[in-house]
């Protein structure tokens, strides 16, 4: 790859606004991706209509811990925010990450009884790629594994660039679909702290690295990550900060942050 500077922008990120509006469904099945990583679908007729415009859209769950008859109930659960993977009429398909018994989404996820009641709110906005990029470049750990996939889907097949996922080890990595010229690259980070192999990776990642043309930047993983991730793409590649999203899509010891949108 060699430095190049995008001119002109072959796309541009635009916020949409979405009707906000509460549904409830009931947890349906559940799929084991890895041993710490497990699909659920969520169904019930307040889907039918469900709307995500962004791959790095978020809804807001909500968890009863017993039984919750009323829409009041519901809300008054406690609740998570998550990125949409796949819907359709009546169904909706989420990605958790599990590890142990932390976290009350992650528990409910792994372990709540078929047809146990959920509550659905958002996406509230979406920031939707107008254009094709001429270049992506796709970075986080486990739980940008959604929004990354549902950008590699918006890929088109001659599409270049590179996507980089922290997983613990080798039995923890996650099939993720990408065009040929897309090659997905695990870091493991074994014992070492969450996020710390994804940081390494992207630090080792020089201006020389630079695809050509307009590049899109995504980075999204523990807190930690955004200083390392702003320096590669903004510092080092001289990326324009209107066409990039770094964020922290969780924080350490912090079980209520949630990503700023």
């Amino acid at each position: 790859m060699t430095s190049s500077a995008p001119n002109p922008a072959s796309f541009r990120l635009v916020r949409t606004p979405i009707d906000l509006r509460f549904r409830r469904a009931a947890l349906f099945s559940r799929e084991w991706i890895t041993p710490h990583y497990v699909r659920v679908q969520l169904r019930g007729d307040d889907i039918t209509g469900f709307t995500s415009l962004g791959s790095d859209d978020h809804l807001r769950i909500f968890l009863p811990e017993g039984p919750a008859e009323t829409v009041e109930e519901l809300r008054a659960s406690p609740s998570r925010e998550y990125t949409p993977l796949q819907w359709g009429e009546g169904w909706l398909d989420l990605e958790f990450v599990v590890h142990g018994d932390q976290g009350v989404a992650g528990r409910w996820a792994a372990t709540a009884p078929l047809g146990d009641p959920i509550g659905i709110g958002g996406p509230r906005g979406s920031m939707v790629i107008e254009g094709t990029p001429d270049a992506w470049f796709l970075a986080g750990d486990e739980t940008a594994v959604p929004a990354i996939r549902r950008f590699a889907e918006q890929m088109g097949e001659d599409a270049v660039g590179r996507i980089v996922v922290e997983v613990a080890d080798p039995e923890h990595e996650i099939t993720i679909d990408a065009p040929a010229g897309v090659p997905v690259e695990f870091v493991h980070r074994g014992d070492a702290a969450p996020t710390a192999a994804l940081i390494a990776r992207l630090d080792g990642i020089g201006a020389e690295d630079r695809p050509e043309g307009s590049v899109f930047g995504f980075i999204a993983a523990e807190q930690a990550v955004v200083k390392a991730g702003r320096a590669l793409l903004l510092e080092r590649w001289g990326l324009d900060s209107d066409g990039i999203v770094v964020k922290g899509y969780w924080k350490r010891e912090t079980a209520e942050y949630h990503a700023p949108h």
